[in-house]
């Protein structure tokens, strides 16, 4: 029970303090004047002034209201190491039980850390602010934390943690831990694709000094490099972007003799390969409908550098005008098919035919082209069946079918079943309809001898677009001229864009499009393992964790093409794939995440922040046993931490259940009470 008086005027307030200094100054005067029965008569005024203050005895009955310690346990990944899952539960368990016999404290018991809720570094003050959230700070009596001490969210200061008690980190692991690990310390994120960008990295040894490792770096699991490095030493190294899209460089050290983990020994850049402008030689044979539909597409990039010429007066059609007074201009084929043919990504012959524009020499020199790299697509008319037909020229070498005369007749272009599993033609839209919702075509150029099947069949079942490798180049060619009718709209049109864009990536070499390619991608929480072939079957695929921990997959068919399989993606780092021929790489969570940068078990990060709220950091770990420290309440004080032991803040905090009011001058005793001075004075001043 706690006692106490409560006011409740009956006038307001400053009515009570001018009646009180009208008092002061009435028994100033009396005083003065040395009146008889002063005391009587300033007592019967007070007596009536505190009438009118309503005074009242209070009595409130109180629970007292437990205080609430915070154990945040630390489950991050780092604490798989070497014993210390083991450890912390022991740890735990102990330190729980001791919490509990305290009288009047109340243990919450939270979680944090877990790979799946944290995806870069060890976060235990976000979960203790959570544990306390409901908590007034008056109730708080401490918190402890078993963790390892590698911690990447601890508050600058103790007075932002919200709560004036004592925290206390019990560490995990032994104080003798080696560790190796590459430290990355300047990577780009984007290069240009065939040229090099520079990584720089570190080797760093904890426990250890003076030791040389082996370093091998990879780019897409090709070794590029291998050397010694000392510890401590800091290495540059000169990475080639071979291709746009993400390029995975890793860079692996040996490892070290009895290290805590080999996880940190490989670090891994991503390195998102761009093109510089794609360069890129249209020729048009002729002015036609369709040639301003393979102009529009490539213009419409940004991405590329177009030069287009078309030849609008052949010379068989000399008709004796001056050539100065004709608005031509010079076709620079020396320059361009000879000084600088290298510099074009890809080159396009648009209904084109020998028209002696351009000398066999240089056809042979554009079939060198491909075959060292390069990319061409003969978009096909007439021309390709003439005499003058750029097959019968050294370029036949490099085009996947012999010209043999054209079919003029309507039809409906089809995905043949190689199309359907191909990249560059699966999922075309309206193909997914018999006969597909797309407009007709008038033409086909027929062939024979294809040294590769068709993606798409014409009239009659002939071949219409047909892609092919020639030593490390690529060629496209498309036998009929009329595509320029689905970018019309004709009959409600076809995917042109979509068809032309994805012919013009695959001879570019793009990975997204190559018909046997194995890929990794992360969705959400789970690890999609995907299989492109043109193949009927599909080996096992062999997957490694960042861990080093493989699973073999079989693979189940999707889409036409396409064989995948799901996994959960339930560690952070580099992840790798193969099924023995290909290989796949992606990396899951941040690139290099601060969980595995620094594992070695520490005290040295919390201590300050726990020694500025009065508690401690220390080891708990003895050999291999636990040594826990005993729990000692304390009502009041600055430290509470001391040889054994630590302390929890006990708090005095309660809650009112019940309240009661007894009024002064409210009935017979308030009645008594003023007669009583009233008479008193009467008496007085009868005398």
């Amino acid at each position: 029970m706690n006692y106490g008086i409560a006011f409740t005027p009956l006038v307001p307030t400053l009515v009570l303090w001018i009646g009180l200094a009208a008092i002061v100054v009435i028994a100033a005067l009396l005083l003065i004047a040395r009146a008889r029965g002063t005391a009587i008569r300033v007592t019967a005024l007070a007596l009536i002034l505190l009438a009118l203050a309503n005074p009242s005895f209070t009595s409130e009955e109180r629970e007292p209201l437990s205080s609430v310690a915070a154990v945040v346990v630390d489950k991050s990944p780092s604490q798989n190491f070497g014993e210390r899952a083991k450890e912390t539960e022991a740890a735990r368990e102990a330190l729980v039980n001791r919490l509990k016999q305290i009288k009047g404290l109340e243990v919450r018991v939270v979680e944090a850390g877990q790979a799946d809720g944290e995806t870069d570094g060890t976060k235990l003050f976000g979960a203790l602010s959570s544990a306390l959230s409901d908590v007034p700070t008056d109730r708080v009596a401490g918190a402890f934390l078993i963790t390892d001490g590698r911690v990447h969210d601890i508050p600058a200061n103790a007075a932002t943690l919200g709560f004036a008690a004592p925290v206390h980190a019990l560490i995990t692991g032994h104080p003798d831990e080696r560790d190796r690990r590459i430290a990355i310390t300047a990577a780009p994120r984007f290069g240009i694709v065939g040229q090099k960008q520079t990584i720089t990295y570190r080797l760093e040894d904890n426990g250890v000094s003076g030791e040389r490792a082996r370093v091998v770096v990879r780019r897409d699991g090709e070794v590029l490099s291998e050397r010694t490095v000392l510890s401590g030493q800091t290495v540059r190294t000169d990475i080639d972007i071979k291709h746009a899209g993400p390029n995975i460089v890793e860079i692996e050290a040996s490892p070290l003799e009895n290290e805590l983990t080999l996880v940190n020994n490989r670090a891994v850049v991503v390195i998102d390969g761009v093109r510089d402008k794609l360069r890129v030689l249209l020729v048009s044979g002729e002015p036609h409908s369709g040639e301003r539909t393979w102009r529009n597409l490539l213009k419409s990039d940004a991405s590329v550098d177009l030069v287009h010429f078309t030849i609008l007066r052949p010379p068989e059609k000399q008709d004796g005008t001056p050539i100065n007074e004709l608005s031509l201009i010079a076709f620079p084929t020396r320059e361009l098919f000879q000084q600088k043919i290298n510099e074009f990504q890809l080159i396009i012959f648009d209904r084109y035919a020998r028209q002696g524009v351009l000398p066999t020499a240089y056809f042979d020199n554009i079939a060198r082209y491909v075959r060292a790299g390069g990319a061409m697509l003969v978009s096909a008319g007439p021309d390709y069946a003439s005499l003058t037909s750029i097959w019968r020229t050294p370029l036949d070498s490099v085009l996947p079918a012999e010209p043999v005369g054209v079919t003029e007749k309507p039809y409906l272009a089809h995905l043949s079943d190689i199309g359907k599993r191909h990249p560059v033609t699966r999922g075309l839209e309206g193909s997914e309809s018999e006969p597909p919702h797309w407009s007709r075509f008038f033409r086909t150029v027929d062939t024979r001898n294809a040294d590769t099947p068709p993606l798409m069949t014409g009239a009659d079942g002939k071949p219409l677009l047909l892609l092919s490798r020639y030593g490390e180049g690529r060629v496209a060619l498309l036998l009929s001229d009329h595509i320029w009718l689905w970018a019309r709209g004709y009959e409600g049109g076809g995917p042109h864009l979509d068809l032309l864009r994805r012919m013009s990536h695959w001879l570019m070499k793009e990975p997204e499009l190559d018909e046997e390619a194995l890929r990794l991608q992360v969705h959400g929480k789970e690890l999609v393992v995907q299989r492109q072939t043109m193949a009927d079957t599909v080996a096992p695929v062999t997957v490694t964790s960042p861990s080093g921990a493989t699973r073999q997959l079989t693979l189940t068919a999707g889409e036409p093409g396409l064989w995948t399989s799901t996994i959960d993606a339930n560690e952070l780092g580099l992840w790798q794939a193969t099924d023995g021929t290909l290989k796949a790489l992606i990396n899951v969570g941040p690139v290099n995440p601060k969980e595995f940068a620094e594992v070695t078990s520490t005290a040295d990060t919390l201590k300050p922040l726990a020694q500025a709220t009065g508690g401690d950091a220390r080891r708990i770990v003895s050999g291999s046993a636990i040594d826990m420290p005993r729990i000692v309440p304390v009502r009041s004080s600055s430290v509470y931490r001391g040889d054994g032991w630590l302390g929890v803040r006990i708090r005095d905090a309660s809650v009112v259940r019940g309240v009661g009011v007894l009024p002064v001058f409210a009935g017979l005793i308030g009645l008594l009470l003023l007669l009583g001075a009233f008479a008193a004075t009467w008496l007085r001043e009868g005398r």
